[in-house]
Parts: C-alpha cells; sequence; structure tokens
C-alpha cells in the first residue's frame, strides 16, 4: 500500500471508505492516493474534467477496474470495515453488494424487461425460496417504471425509450438488493424530461441505499448529492458538503472548477 502523508483514519461510521488507492492503466497512473468516506444513505457527488479518474475511481469500489487488461491498483476499499480486495473475498459478492448503473443504459437486448430485471438473480443462482414475480415488481417500482411498462413485461427490453432503458437497469441492479449504488454519469445520454426523472429517483434512492454518482453536470451534483467530491488529474482536490463545496470551496482548483474557469 502507498503511504499517505496524511495517514487517513478508519472511518467507523462509513459505508463505504477508500485509503491510499491508487490505480494504474498499463504504467499510466490515473488515481493518486484517494482517500474518501462515504457515509450510509446519502448520495455522494464525484465531479472533476474529463479524464481525471472519476470513472475510474468509482470501478474500484466493486472491483471492476481489475477486469480490465494490465490495470491494477493498491490501497484498501473497505466495505462496512471489510477489505474487499481481501483474499478470501469472492468479487462476485462484492458486486453484489455494491451495485453499478452505468453511462450508456444497457438493458440485455433479447431479454425481456421482467427477465432483464431477474437477469442478476438468476445468473448468481439467487432465486431458491424467493417470489421472482414480487421482487420484479417491488424492483420496477423503485425504480418509478412499474407503471408504465407493468403491462409490457414481455417486450424486449431494448424496445423502450433510452430513460425508461435506464431505469430498467437500476431495476435491475435493485433486484439483487445491493447495499451501495453507483452511477457512472447515468444521465449523459437522456433528454432532459428523462435526467429530471432520474435524478428525482436518485433522490429517493437514498432512503434504501448509499449512492455514488458520476456526474460532469454541477448543476446535477448540487441538485441531487449531498456530499461532493472533486478530483483533478487523478487526485481528490477537495470533499465535502454540497452546499459548502459550492459556495464556499476551500481550494483554489476547486473554486476554479466550479466557476468554469476551465473543464
Amino acid at each position: 500500500m502507498t503511504e499517505n502523508k496524511e495517514n487517513p483514519k478508519l472511518d467507523p461510521n462509513a459505508k463505504m471508505q477508500s485509503i491510499n488507492v491508487n490505480g494504474w492503466f498499463g504504467a499510466k497512473q490515473v488515481l493518486k492516493d484517494v482517500n474518501l468516506s462515504i457515509k450510509p444513505n446519502t448520495v455522494t457527488a464525484i465531479i472533476g474534467p474529463s479524464g481525471c479518474g472519476k470513472s475510474t475511481f468509482i470501478r474500484t469500489l466493486n472491483r471492476m477496474h481489475e477486469l480490465v487488461p494490465n490495470a491494477k491498483m493498491t490501497g484498501q476499499i473497505l466495505l462496512d470495515t471489510e477489505d474487499i480486495y481481501a483474499k478470501n473475498v469472492d468479487p462476485v459478492m462484492v458486486r453484489r453488494r455494491v451495485g453499478m448503473v452505468f453511462q450508456k443504459p444497457n438493458p440485455f437486448p433479447t431479454m425481456s424487461i421482467y427477465d432483464n430485471v431477474a437477469a442478476g438473480l438468476r445468473l448468481t443462482g439467487s432465486i431458491k425460496g424467493v417470489d421472482l414475480d414480487d421482487i420484479v415488481k417491488n424492483s420496477l417500482q423503485q425504480a418509478s417504471l412499474w407503471d408504465e411498462v407493468k403491462d409490457d413485461l414481455k417486450k424486449p427490453g431494448a424496445s423502450i425509450s433510452g430513460g425508461q432503458q435506464q431505469r430498467l437497469c437500476i431495476a435491475r441492479a435493485i433486484a439483487l438488493q445491493p447495499e451501495v449504488i453507483l452511477m457512472d454519469e447515468p444521465c449523459s445520454a437522456l433528454d432532459p424530461i428523462a435526467t429530471a426523472k432520474i435524478e428525482r429517483l436518485v433522490v429517493e434512492l437514498r432512503r434504501d441505499y448509499t449512492v455514488v454518482i458520476v456526474t460532469h453536470n454541477m448543476q446535477q451534483a448540487s441538485r441531487v448529492s449531498e456530499f461532493t467530491a472533486f478530483m483533478y488529474l487523478g487526485s481528490l482536490v477537495e470533499f465535502g458538503k454540497t452546499k459548502d463545496i459550492f459556495e464556499s470551496p476551500k481550494n483554489t482548483l476547486t473554486e476554479q472548477y466550479i466557476t468554469g474557469e476551465f473543464s
């Protein structure tokens, strides 16, 4: 593990915590000593210019970074104080506890809406003794999609609108009953109306889940999150309550980014 000058301490109140996290793609270092504590049942936004490491960082939170050829990370990611990179930890179970929604909606195109929601449960062998119909319905309700698709559950998941597809992907993640939901710019491919629906959904989800959202839209970060992290060139520059970050940033770089001096 790379040592950090600040010697970060374990935060017993965090749902997830990164400690001295460094990341590489081959020889290129893309994360540099990132220390971040994520509170339970909150929305944490991660902002910063393109290429600053935002998406790479959240992929370390559920061990997806290691799926990339020649990718490497050092440091610790704690989930309820448990190191998810410990040798005895199953990465599949990590990804069940820490779900992910990607930038572009990616429903399984050959599967029905119903089967898309149930897919994760079936893949992980978690359908024994459960009422699959009930889980699918509840997941679609939590994703604010049930009323729109309840009569079309046999239709292909790819046949609905882009905004509906993204909420379907959220329902698919919810069906596994994760503790944390990661969202990597979930609205970047959507129109304003679909974006507004996703934003309302994000705010609602924090009642039951811890949400981490990467966004290039600072207005979106200010609308949906309680905490904001600003990253630049692979480093975490500033982290705090969203109101404080946007109204009285402590770091000059943060202020310059928020005021549009660079992007």
